[in-house]
């Protein structure tokens, strides 16, 4: 997926020392390119973004596996997967303008909050040189498959919705829930275990 990641740190003060939030997220498998981390920077400041160009890096994190890269904010940095190395020059280099341009984004949005491939988006995708983006990839990265092995059903309209992790609350059918109780929770549409 290509997320931005938002987080809120505390910090305080307790009589015996003071407690700072945890550093960066970056592991041990993340390792920095100062090559692309240039080139960021001169295109964020062709865009008149000085704080992106100031912040702005690039690493190559060994831990991802099925995504092709993504970016951090308010961090600003871009994560690439290493599997883009072995791809096509193009592949990579468009990888790196779509993951740079989720950082124009918020950039120019001025921390207001916005869709991650909405127009913000494809308006600095164009500005990047590539416009009509997609918002995922079609590289050959494996994806994981996931076994749903936990199947629920609706006592309304027998529609089966299968899951990977079981359903520990109250939970109703969508589609009952909005076309016969504008779309709010009713217990006469609670799914129910289904036993195979």
């Amino acid at each position: 997926m290509r997320g931005v990641a938002k987080q809120l740190d505390f910090s305080w003060t307790s009589w015996f020392r003071p407690v700072s939030p945890p550093q960066k997220r970056f592991s041990k498998s993340s390792q920095d390119d100062p090559g692309l981390t240039a080139w960021c920077v001169e295109a964020s400041k062709s865009l008149g973004l000085s704080e992106l160009a100031r912040k702005v890096k690039v690493s190559w994190n060994a831990r991802m596996q099925t995504t092709a890269g993504r970016a951090w904010w308010p961090d600003r940095s871009i994560e690439l997967n290493p599997k883009l190395k072995s791809c096509e020059p193009e592949e990579l280099w468009r990888t790196l303008k779509h993951e740079l341009a989720h950082l124009v984004a918020y950039e120019r949005s001025n921390r207001r909050r916005i869709e991650p491939h909405g127009q913000e988006w494809q308006v600095a995708c164009a500005d990047l040189g590539i416009p009509g983006e997609l918002s995922c990839h079609n590289l050959p990265f494996k994806r994981r498959q996931l076994k749903r092995n936990h199947a629920y059903v609706c006592a309304n309209c027998l529609a089966v919705v299968r899951r990977v992790k079981p359903i520990k609350r109250a939970v109703a059918c969508y589609e009952c829930c909005r076309k016969h109780n504008a779309g709010t929770y009713h217990d006469r549409f609670r799914l129910v275990k289904h036993t195979e």
